[in-house]
């Protein structure tokens, strides 16, 4: 059997670019003054033109964007720099992380490599089947995020893959968290989880819910990206006790800091926040009140202390 080929583009118009990457139009003409990059060319018509390998470059500042870094530190730099410091921030935290667990990991990694969508979501059902859900959450799926996000973040992983991956371990977590007896409607805490506006990822979120959900808590899940003003109107309507919310590294710290601080003075003081995730914001400074979580695996403890507190 022939396999399909299809033929690369020699270039891509500005649109094309900003569906490509993510990074919007304005931003690219911004950079083009400002850093003499992107140099894109002109097509019949006058308009940009990129050529592929200045979009394979972009891909790598959006990676590295993503990661913390500032435009005006590596736009400018070349392409083989950009890689190297992609390749560096990306190696040695999977060096600490798993250490002992990388061949099993691995076997996963391959599945997504390889295109094999059923094939992943076999082999992650068997691993929660013979794991359990709290080990399943901590123990594979938790290292294997950070396994996947690092590839992606050395550009090993297409965004195609990254998706595949995502929609994959989304589908049995929904699963698992399925056959977790459901609690009785006056189970405390009820908690309310979503991310802010602009957090797309609910990875960490559907994770949080299935530890939460082992301990017996009442959970009302928002997704992602819920407006602030919803967010407390949503807590009001189900009379929640805790907002929990996720945020991966890629969040503009700003954006952290600012909303925390805005949701807590739109909530009573009796309704608690609880943040977690990568993001490194969390950890630079003290938030009052907001609890922001450790490790997944605390989650049991902070569930016994908020019970503890509020014990009648």
């Amino acid at each position: 059997m022939n396999q399909r080929t299809f033929p690369e583009p020699l270039s891509l118009s500005i649109a094309a670019v900003e569906r490509d990457t993510g990074i919007g139009k304005d931003t690219l003409r911004i950079w083009e003054r400002r850093y003499g990059f992107p140099q894109p060319g002109r097509d019949a018509f006058g308009e940009r033109s990129y050529s592929m390998e200045q979009v394979e470059k972009l891909r790598v500042i959006k990676r590295l964007l993503d990661q913390g870094h500032r435009p005006g530190r590596i736009v400018a730099q070349p392409v083989e720099t950009l890689q190297r410091l992609s390749q560096g921030q990306a190696s040695a935290p999977q060096k600490m992380a798993f250490s002992g667990t990388a061949p099993e990991l691995r076997n996963f990694m391959s599945c997504i490599l390889g295109h094999d969508a059923e094939g992943l979501r076999r082999k992650l059902h068997q691993a929660m089947v013979a794991m359990g859900h709290f080990r399943f959450v901590t123990d594979l799926v938790a290292p294997l995020n950070g396994m996947v996000g690092d590839a992606w973040m050395r550009g090993e992983l297409q965004i195609f893959e990254e998706h595949l991956y995502t929609e994959s371990i989304t589908s049995v977590l929904r699963q698992a968290i399925n056959n977790i007896p459901q609690p009785s409607a006056q189970s405390q805490p009820r908690i309310l989880l979503t991310t802010f506006p602009q957090e797309s990822h609910g990875l960490g979120l559907l994770m949080a819910e299935c530890l939460l959900a082992l301990e017996g808590c009442r959970c009302i899940s928002l997704g992602t990206q819920t407006p602030l003003r919803d967010m407390v109107m949503g807590v009001q309507a189900h009379k929640v006790d805790v907002i929990a919310l996720s945020f991966s590294v890629s969040l503009n710290p700003n954006h952290v800091l600012d909303g925390l601080n805005e949701l807590r003075q739109q909530l009573p003081p009796s309704v608690q926040i609880w943040a977690g995730g990568r993001c490194p914001a969390l950890h630079r400074r003290e938030l009052p009140g907001v609890v922001v979580l450790g490790p997944l695996e605390d989650i049991p403890t902070q569930i016994q202390a908020w019970r503890a507190q509020h014990a009648s």
